[in-house]
């Protein structure tokens, strides 16, 4: 059963300032995540903004935003096959349990210097 549905966009273009500036990165993402999005060299934009949309996605599908879950709760991993995936903890985790939700699902897409993201909770 479908217990939350989440959508977001975001801008590359946005992200690529936040990320020269330096100070987004470490406050919104956890270690890994900042690994991973550094190593996307001239992507790294590209794969910040889809990590972002990720988390306001989960958010919306909890139904609460981000009040009171931190975004460094919502960590996006990705397989090696490139398949992102949702691993929340925390917070993150309290919440989504809270709406009877196991399964974090998430879909990413780039194009047209947007990225987005679709995030759907499942439960029994």
């Amino acid at each position: 059963m479908i217990r939350g549905i989440g959508l977001d966009l975001c801008a590359v273009e946005r992200m690529a300032g936040h990320l020269a500036q330096g100070r987004f990165l470490p406050r919104y993402f956890d270690e890994a995540e900042q690994a991973y999005i550094l190593s996307r060299g001239p992507g790294a934009a590209a794969s910040m903004a889809a990590c972002f949309a990720a988390k306001e996605a989960f958010v919306k599908a909890l139904g609460t935003g981000f009040e009171g879950v931190p975004t460094r709760d919502i960590v996006i991993e990705h397989l090696l096959s490139g398949q992102p995936r949702y691993v929340p903890r925390g917070l993150a985790l309290t919440r989504m349990q809270a709406l009877g939700a196991q399964q974090a699902h998430l879909s990413i897409s780039h194009d047209g210097g947007m990225a987005a993201a679709v995030c759907i909770l499942e439960g029994e």
